[in-house]
């Protein structure tokens, strides 16, 4: 599982992250943040992907789960 740490980032950095995680094909990955609109973004950027994001419960910052889809659709963010 690929892991990300986007805690103390601000918005959009973690959905950022998330996107190339997504483009490097990385099938599982698991995400931390702490921004509020977080989750917002973060499920906006898997949707697009054609991902599933969960969200799990209990932490004292968001944290969530992505499965990505067998093929990314890489139109959904520039890359870089």
């Amino acid at each position: 599982m690929f892991v990300i740490d986007a805690r103390g980032q601000p918005c959009p950095w973690p959905a950022v992250r998330l996107a190339r995680a997504l483009r490097e094909a990385h099938p599982m990955i698991e995400i931390m943040a702490d921004d509020p609109a977080a989750e917002r973004e973060l499920t906006a950027v898997a949707v697009a992907a054609g991902a599933t994001i969960m969200r799990l419960p209990g932490e004292l910052s968001l944290l969530f789960h992505v499965v990505a889809p067998g093929v990314v659709n890489t139109s959904f963010t520039p890359n870089g």
